[in-house]
């Protein structure tokens, strides 16, 4: 047995890491609907390098992971790992080892894959992350696959006999293990395609390079007259650049000095408008802030004086109209006439306040009048002269009070506009520094712009260096060491004699003249095609020594095509033995199986007449003239390729096609397909998703009966309902399902069990 376990950890159902041991030549996993059986399959699916979610009942990765449940939190991830036993056996009657399943040199390899929230997917070979591709490579060299033959899943059974004759005969081809041979094949026209475009490239290429090797032997002609322009060049260049070096260097100098002015200036501007900024409104903020609490300060103590004054003055009121009453006897006091008048001139007062709607002034002539009242009340209780004195003395105090508390309501008024005054003066002051601030950030501003203008020269400059080192190196280039000439002092005599002065190139259009001339030079000398001597010499003997290789290079792939036409002639002819022996073995193992399955009949693959197939989809019939002719221009859209068909009689009924079996009678025939594709090269094991689930009791028992007959070849799998297939099972996996959402695996040894039993 070579398949040991698979483990599964966050998958679909199996919240909790499960492990399945698979100790018996035939395992049979069951339980009842929505426990998880089917998961298992999937895991083999997925864990062998299935890629389409549609096969796995999903829509995207992250619906293969644990979704969680209420006592059980979702996974981040879901993880299968499948463990192969990979030792070398030994082989029979010999003294050599025999061959691994797997080309690994290891005793034992677990294929492990990882699917995560955001879809990544990992790949792990006894813990190493390895390729998908490695991975199914591997797998295939021991005839595994994730998606072919060998996983049957629930509903699957009758794919073989749904499908087109083309897909029916990869599924055998797949199943004869002739895609290795295919990959091959596939390779090596892949590889013949390149071999014949690499050709085409160097025919095209010793096209192109034969013109190029005359043209350079003209140009070599010329090289005497090249070196006369180059000469002259070299002296017209050297002029310029001499020139074009001292101005950019006395231009540099002057903007570098014009720049430390500018800084100079900005930073001095900066430093006094920091300065003004000192004095902004919102640095005298805090003077501002305690005049106006002294404001507030003053003007409840001025709130205040003013209450004591009219309380005082109220005071004073009843004072006097005590001392008034004094003075006079009751009977005097009600017979006085200026007291009828006050009465009067009260009572037209109030009604002429009443008529304003001017309560204040009624609340004072009540106030009023109350005084009076209490004044004349105080009188009739004594009028005697002590009395008299001590209501004189009253009133004084009162006044006194009174003089004392206006005088300092008088001040503290005068206190207030003095602070008001002086708040606007801080006001005015904060004013015209903001001014002062706004003309200095403009001439911060204006300086900046300068200094801007001058550092934009400057890169001017160091673009205008930039070029003229350019310029340097493409006269080298051209005329080579001599160029350096242009670093000696260039020198003319200076107006009036008196001596000698440094060319400083500061007379542009004369300059812009040189350069258009030296341009013409360099055309010149360009479109003579030799440029540099020495260059077009050793580009010739470059490119004749080129063409010599190219054609050496052509030698070599013309015999490597022909070496990769006989390859691929030599595996169309295994492919095709191959294909043809293992077709017959299939069709007397289906044979054998039908007759199994159905009591009599037959069934049979047949290779139908080869067609011509278009990946573009259908075209009209062509005859066998066309055909002919259309053979050369065969590309990778179309092709002539021979499908498979199925013959099927049934005993006792005159059937002869597919289309009339009943559900029972496809799956029967399907069954024995599968089965019969399965023994001409027996896998190292198969999974069977429920393929009985359509099966009457009878046919279960004969099902049953060819699942230990395939044991004997492969280990199997089985996840079934049927009594009949457990009983051929050695061992029995229950998946169940509780309260938590979370399949879980129980086991039985039916094997061991039987043996205690006998």
């Amino acid at each position: 047995m070579y398949l040991k376990s698979i483990e599964l950890t966050g998958f679909k159902s199996f919240g909790k890491k499960t492990d399945i041991v698979f100790a018996s030549r035939i395992s049979s996993i069951v339980g009842p609907n929505g426990s998880g059986k089917s998961n298992v399959a999937e895991a083999f699916r997925f864990v062998l390098g299935e890629q389409s979610m549609k096969s796995l009942r999903s829509k995207r990765g992250e619906d293969l992971i644990w979704g969680g449940s209420p006592t059980l939190p979702r996974s981040n991830r879901a993880g299968v790992k499948v463990v192969f036993d990979n030792s070398l056996p030994a082989a029979q009657g010999t003294a050599q080892a025999g061959t691994r399943l797997l080309d690994l040199d290891f005793n034992e390899v677990a294929v492990e894959r990882i699917v995560y929230r955001d879809g990544e997917n990992e790949y792990l070979l006894n813990g190493t992350k390895v390729r998908l591709k490695d991975v199914i490579r591997l797998l295939a060299g021991a005839n595994i696959g994730g998606s072919g033959y060998q996983i049957i899943s629930q509903g699957e059974a009758d794919r073989i006999l749904n499908a087109s004759p083309r897909e029916r005969r990869e599924m055998v081809e797949d199943a004869l293990g002739l895609k290795l041979y295919q990959h091959k094949k596939a390779e090596s026209e892949r590889k013949l395609e390149e071999t014949a475009s690499n050709i085409d490239k160097t025919k095209s290429l010793r096209r192109e390079i034969t013109p190029h090797l005359n043209f350079l032997r003209s140009q070599v002609q010329k090289i005497e007259k090249a070196r006369e322009m180059k000469e002259m060049l070299a002296a017209k260049l050297s002029e310029y650049l001499a020139r074009e070096h001292a101005w950019i260097t006395s231009e540099d100098k002057r903007l570098s000095a014009e720049e430390r002015s500018q800084e100079t200036e900005l930073k001095t501007l900066g430093n006094r408008a920091n300065e003004a900024r000192g004095k902004r409104p919102s640095q005298s903020a805090g003077v501002l802030q305690e005049l106006k609490g002294k404001i507030i300060e003053r003007e409840q103590k001025l709130s205040e004086a003013r209450r004591e004054s009219e309380k005082l003055t109220r005071e004073l009121g009843r004072a006097e109209g005590v001392a008034e009453a004094n003075t006079v006897m009751v009977e005097q006091i009600v017979a006085v006439p200026h007291v009828r008048q006050f009465a009067r001139e009260v009572s037209e007062a109030i009604s002429e306040a009443l008529r304003n709607d001017d309560m204040p002034s009624v609340r004072v002539l009540l106030l009023h009048i109350k005084d009076r009242i209490q004044s004349f009340v105080d009188g009739l209780s004594g009028s005697a002269p002590d009395t008299k004195e001590e209501s004189q003395q009253q009133v004084k105090a009162i006044a006194n009070s009174l003089e004392r508390v206006q005088k300092e309501e008088t001040a503290l008024a005068q206190e207030l506009e003095a602070l008001r005054a002086q708040i606007t003066q801080v006001r005015d002051a904060g004013f015209a520094a903001e001014r002062d601030l706004i003309e200095l950030e403009s001439a911060v501003r204006e300086a900046q712009g300068k200094l801007g203008s001058v550092q934009n020269a400057r890169m001017t400059i160091a673009t205008l260096r930039q070029a003229f080192e350019d310029e340097v190196r493409e006269g080298i280039a051209l005329v080579g060491a001599a160029i350096h000439d242009w670093e000696k002092p260039l020198r003319q005599p200076a107006d009036g004699g008196a001596g000698d002065e440094v060319l400083t190139g500061d007379d542009r259009p004369a300059q812009e003249k040189r350069r258009r001339e030296i341009e013409r030079l360099k055309i010149k000398i360009e479109e003579s095609g030799i440029g540099n001597g020495d260059a077009v010499v050793r580009e010739f003997n470059q490119t004749r020594e080129r063409d010599e290789f190219l054609g050496r290079e052509l030698v070599d792939l013309e015999r490597s095509a022909a070496s990769l036409k006989d390859i691929i002639v030599e595996l169309e002819k295994t492919i095709d033995a191959k294909f043809t022996e293992g077709l017959k073995l299939i069709n007397a193992t289906l044979g054998d199986f039908f007759m199994k399955l159905f009591g009599g009949g037959a069934a049979k693959l047949e290779v139908e007449e080869p067609r011509l197939r278009r990946g573009s989809g259908g075209q009209s019939p062509k005859s066998d003239e066309d055909l002919m002719d259309e053979e050369e221009e065969m590309t990778e859209e179309e092709e002539l390729y021979a499908g498979l068909s199925i013959s099927v009689h049934l005993p006792r009924k005159k059937v002869h096609g597919l289309e009339v079996l009943s559900g029972g009678e496809r799956a029967l025939t399907s069954i024995a397909l599968i089965f019969s594709m399965s023994q001409v090269n027996p896998p190292p094991f198969l999974v069977l998703d429920e393929t009985d689930a359509a099966l009457d009791e009878a046919n279960s028992k004969r099902y049953a009966d060819m699942i230990r007959e395939l044991g004997s070849k492969s280990q199997l799998i089985v996840i079934t309902h049927n009594r009949s297939t457990m009983a051929a099972a050695g061992e029995l996996y229950g998946v169940t399902m509780g309260n938590d959402g979370v399949s879980k695996m129980l086991s039985v040894k039916l094997e061991e069990a039987e043996k205690v039993a006998k």
